[in-house]
């Protein structure tokens, strides 16, 4: 089994993830993913949604299971087989706003507990590292930014490399709204 990280929006693949497509027979994702990947897949591959994630291990050896970002990101990556990176969005948002990713702290609050999350992104800007913050459309920013001292900057990524990519910026005092249900926090000094 290969895993493909697909980018986080469209020409965010790699070379090797569209070579890896281009030889595909049967390729599996949610349906962003396989809108991401279907201009490289050959005439004939068997093209799957995932419908249940917790199969994924029955699948062939020979099938290709697409991650959208980076697998290694609060993806995909732990499936067994070989993992092919993708351009993540915690690579597009720190570019966008400048922030070298070595100060970064990822936290995944996607489908975990919110509080420990929140907690959790307090200790490490505690600790003056910048928080990337993977959420869900269930995230309550307004609760992470009451967590963290009032000047503490708070960016809110959405829809990061789509046409309609939006990066706002505020602080915990003012923090920037939430349109969307694809987004990244990121915040700390930056």
């Amino acid at each position: 089994m290969k895993i493909v990280g697909v980018g986080c929006g469209p020409g965010m693949l790699t070379e090797e993830a569209i070579r890896v497509l281009r030889e595909a027979t049967l390729v599996c994702g949610s349906d962003r993913a396989i809108a991401l990947a279907r201009p490289h897949l050959q005439a004939g591959c068997e093209v799957r949604a995932i419908t249940d994630y917790g199969r994924l291990r029955e699948l062939p050896d020979d099938a290709v299971v697409l991650s959208t970002g980076d697998p290694m990101l609060a993806g995909l990556g732990a499936l067994p087989g070989d993992v092919v990176p993708g351009i993540s969005s915690l690579q597009v948002a720190f570019a966008r706003l400048k922030i070298p990713e070595t100060r970064a702290a990822v936290i995944s609050a996607h489908g975990k507990d919110h509080d420990r999350a929140i907690a959790d992104a307090c200790e490490e800007i505690e600790r003056r590292r910048v928080v990337f913050l993977v959420a869900d459309p269930a995230f309550d920013l307004r609760a992470l930014a009451a967590a963290l001292p009032p000047a503490c900057r708070i960016a809110v990524c959405e829809d990061l490399g789509y046409p309609g990519e939006r990066i706002a910026v505020g602080t915990a005092a003012e923090p920037p709204a939430v349109r969307g249900e694809l987004f990244v926090v990121v915040a700390g000094e930056f």
